[in-house]
């Protein structure tokens, strides 16, 4: 009998395990549908197109886009808990469902950390924290100073969006009671703020950038943890004082629970090389969105750790369920 010295039998297993977790032998035999929680026209659906093109090519299979609008992405995330696990339905999921949804409804059909898995982060979409030329701060410490010494407003698109989420992080972490003026859209919060209505609002990038460029509003910092290439010269909101302050709307791709490793391999294999494609990080760039892929491991700690701020946020600012 043939027998092995204990380094090469280490070895072979080792080998034979980074083969089997690697593999990417998957091949769809007919087209794959993406869930997009939102109408068509938004940023995650804008970001589901891009990738789902390019990602059937790479497939050799068609994907097909899915629009399931409504309760911020919770119907299109409980089709796909729902879906078989074969790698025919996949999610192009966002913070709302899988982190801020949970504790701001009062009952969820699914568990997002138990009934969809992480396929890959896709791309993050930052927002900044934009004031009107009135407001004399021209810093995060000069802001804080302010609305520590007179009543400030902030807008923002809705309750429980990621606007008015960024706001009530940044109260909770930095010390302020800036009030929340809530409206129907970025839109109309926007053109509040341009009028000079309320003071301040944490906007998306693509919403802001024209207007800090003709000098109508004042660019102070972006809520993500690093600098967005979109607008390199600005600092964070942690750099420049707020300690580990973090506020990423982020998207990433999800499949039913109990999908087979190798369809998930397979899957983040093809769609980490599409968000690494020149002409696909130009595009989102453009669209106000910095690629992120990431391993399916990386992507659900972070979902995980995300659900645990945006809990505490939501407790902390007295923020009620929603039916």
């Amino acid at each position: 009998m043939r027998t092995f010295t204990l380094p090469l039998l280490s070895l072979c297993i080792g080998l034979a395990y980074s083969t089997h977790s690697t593999s990417a032998t998957w091949q769809p035999t007919k087209p794959i549908r993406m869930l997009v929680g939102f109408a068509p026209g938004g940023g995650t659906d804008t970001t589901a197109r891009a990738i789902g093109i390019k990602l059937g090519e790479r497939l050799g299979q068609q994907i097909i886009i899915d629009n399931r609008p409504g309760a911020s992405g919770n119907i299109a995330t409980e089709i796909t808990a729902n879906a078989p696990s074969d790698g025919y339905t996949i999610l192009m999921s966002t913070i709302a469902s899988l982190a801020i949804n949970p504790a701001l409804y009062k009952k969820l059909s699914f568990d997002p950390l138990k009934d969809v898995i992480p396929v890959s982060r896709a791309v993050d979409s930052t927002n900044i924290l934009v004031t009107h030329p009135t407001v004399a701060a021209k810093n995060i410490k000069e802001l804080i100073a302010l609305a520590k010494s007179k009543s400030l407003n902030g807008g923002s698109s809705g309750v429980g969006g990621a606007g008015h989420l960024a706001l009530e992080l940044f109260n909770l972490q930095a010390g302020t009671k800036i009030t929340h003026v809530p409206y129907k859209g970025g839109g109309p919060a926007m053109v509040d703020l341009l009028s000079g209505n309320i003071n301040l609002i944490f906007a998306t990038a693509a919403s802001a950038v024209s207007h800090i460029a003709t000098k109508r509003i004042n660019a102070l910092a972006v809520t993500t943890a690093k600098r967005s290439g979109l607008v390199p010269d600005l600092p964070t909101i942690a750099e420049s004082g707020v300690k580990g302050y973090e506020a990423n709307n982020w998207y990433g791709v999800l499949v039913p629970a109990k999908t087979p490793r190798d369809i998930i391999n397979r899957l983040n294999q093809e769609i980490v090389a599409v968000l690494n494609q020149a002409e696909i990080k130009e595009y989102l760039f453009k669209q106000g969105l910095d690629v992120s892929p990431s391993t399916p491991e990386d992507f659900g700690a972070y979902i995980r750790s995300e659900k645990t701020q945006w809990e505490k946020v939501i407790k902390a600012a007295g923020l009620y369920h929603t039916n």
